[in-house]
């Protein structure tokens, strides 16, 4: 169970979190939702550690090897499709996951001479690679397409454990079949 107790975030003048709480089973598929700007990525944040809540305590992740796909997908430019999954695993698991999404024949090519959609599955097949306790997804469909939507949620369903995944869209959280979802 994930804890987050009085928790409060303030940039500045804008105040992101005042009081929040919530408890969240470390299990199955958990969406958070809300509006732009209403800090569900600074959620996932401070969730893995990147950012420390101004007040308020969460628990529940310590010890955790969490596997994380960000807004963007941050691949090295100089490394291939190949080189930037096994970044975080060996060549093997690196392969399976890039075949898995459907990027079996693009694992030698540099990110530049892929697009935009494979870039975001380059990455999602790294997080799915490292092989974390859980996995933390912030807007993981952004440029694909709704087959490659749906292949990148049954992978993402394979890999037996939780999912924490933020989207906008109703039909990207109903790719994943049965979810709790948290509204922020």
């Amino acid at each position: 169970m994930i804890e987050i107790k009085n928790v409060g975030l303030s940039f500045g003048e804008n105040v992101v979190f005042q009081d929040f709480s919530a408890e969240i089973p470390f299990e199955g598929v958990t969406v958070v939702r809300g509006p732009s700007g209403e800090g569900k990525t600074s959620l996932f944040r401070m969730l893995l550690g990147l950012q420390k809540p101004d007040c308020g305590t969460i628990t529940g992740l310590d010890n955790m090897r969490i596997s994380v796909v960000f807004q963007e997908d941050r691949l090295l430019p100089w490394a291939s499709a190949l080189e930037n999954v096994a970044l975080v695993s060996d060549h093997a698991a690196a392969e399976t996951a890039l075949t898995a999404l459907g990027l079996r024949d693009s694992m030698d090519l540099l990110p530049k001479e892929l697009s935009g959609g494979m870039r975001r599955r380059v990455a999602i097949a790294r997080a799915l690679a490292y092989g974390g306790d859980a996995l933390f997804l912030d807007e993981p469909f952004t440029g694909l397409d709704e087959d490659n939507k749906r292949l990148v949620a049954n992978e993402v369903l394979k890999s037996g454990v939780p999912v924490f995944v933020i989207t906008h869209e109703d039909s990207e959280a109903e790719l994943f079949g049965s979810f709790r979802e948290i509204m922020i």
